[in-house]
């Protein structure tokens, strides 16, 4: 044996910690651009960039809420198929939406990368949208406007999404059949 003293050393997070503390530390950076993006008072629009179906959405920061992992769901009968049901998000209850199956597309399918996608409290909707990927910040002001889209300088099309309207339309306040 050797007089050398070795400090103990602290065993590396589990693989599954690891991951919960890098995914806790990249919500917490998206939050802050997020603030960031709502105080700029400059030129640049900053959206959020998302995967809805087949197609690329921009949700203004000022509309979207959090973005969180898929909660365990409680499906609610007689609801519209568009309609996912309830979920707890951080203690309140909220209405998840397969927003691609409410245009009347394919449903959603689920992989590593979807996100529920909150809408702001100042809505006063309680409300999540099922996103399949989360692209993160997008500079609408950059991007070349194509009829109702934009288009960024990859030739991605986007298609702006307000969801202020979108709790005002009638057909999706109407989650019964």
């Amino acid at each position: 044996m050797s007089d050398v003293d070795f400090a103990p050393v602290a065993s590396a997070p589990s693989d599954g910690a690891g991951r919960r503390t890098r995914l806790r530390q990249y919500q917490v950076q998206l939050l802050e651009r997020m603030q960031a993006a709502r105080t700029n008072s400059g030129a640049r629009v900053n959206q959020l960039g998302v995967l809805i179906g087949a197609e690329r959405f921009l949700l203004d920061l000022t509309q979207a809420g959090e973005i969180v992992p898929i909660p365990p769901v409680t499906v609610v009968p007689l609801t519209q198929p568009w309609y996912l049901g309830l979920a707890n998000i951080r203690g309140n209850l909220v209405g998840l939406i397969d927003f691609a199956r409410f245009q009347g597309g394919a449903e959603t399918v689920t992989g590593p990368d979807s996100r529920i996608v909150t809408l702001a409290t100042h809505l006063g909707f309680n409300c999540g949208l099922l996103v399949a990927r989360v692209y993160g910040l997008r500079h609408a002001g950059d991007m070349e406007v194509i009829g109702d889209r934009l288009r960024d300088t990859d030739a991605n099309e986007w298609i702006p999404l307000d969801l202020a309207a979108l709790v005002t339309d009638a057909r999706f306040l109407h989650v019964g059949f």
